[in-house]
């Protein structure tokens, strides 16, 4: 979810010139081949790895689909553990998706899980500064 090219622009555009917070792990997941290498034909991709990013080849992520941002640390490509919180652009939630079920998932577009793991804390794309 939210893995589509336009989404992966959005992304792109916040996190431009940026770092990732050095406590926030992001995985960047595209939702297909097609996506992918359009991210890399557009210089996308390069963006993200700048950024601080990981960006994974197209696959059933860390929460069973792709995320952009964990505010967190420790785990394999984005599953939490207890007590971590993660800022998903998934369109589901619930106890133990992602991990731990005392972890805490927000769902949030790809502009605002770009800006949280730019920020190290929810947050619009207008709070940057």
């Amino acid at each position: 979810t939210n893995g589509r090219i336009d989404d992966m622009r959005v992304a792109a555009e916040i996190l431009k010139g940026r770092k990732v917070n050095p406590n926030v792990r992001t995985i960047i997941i595209p939702a297909t081949q097609e996506v992918y290498l359009q991210c890399i034909e557009e210089g996308l991709t390069k963006i993200f790895i700048q950024a601080g990013a990981i960006v994974s080849t197209p696959t059933c992520g860390p929460c069973l689909g792709g995320f952009c941002g964990v505010l967190a640390d420790g785990g394999h490509m984005g599953i939490l553990a207890h007590g971590e919180k993660a800022v998903s652009t998934t369109n589901r939630n619930f106890v133990g998706r992602m991990g731990h079920i005392t972890s805490e998932i927000y769902l949030a577009s790809p502009a605002v899980a770009a800006a949280s793991a730019v920020a190290g804390y929810i947050c619009a794309p207008d709070d940057l500064k």
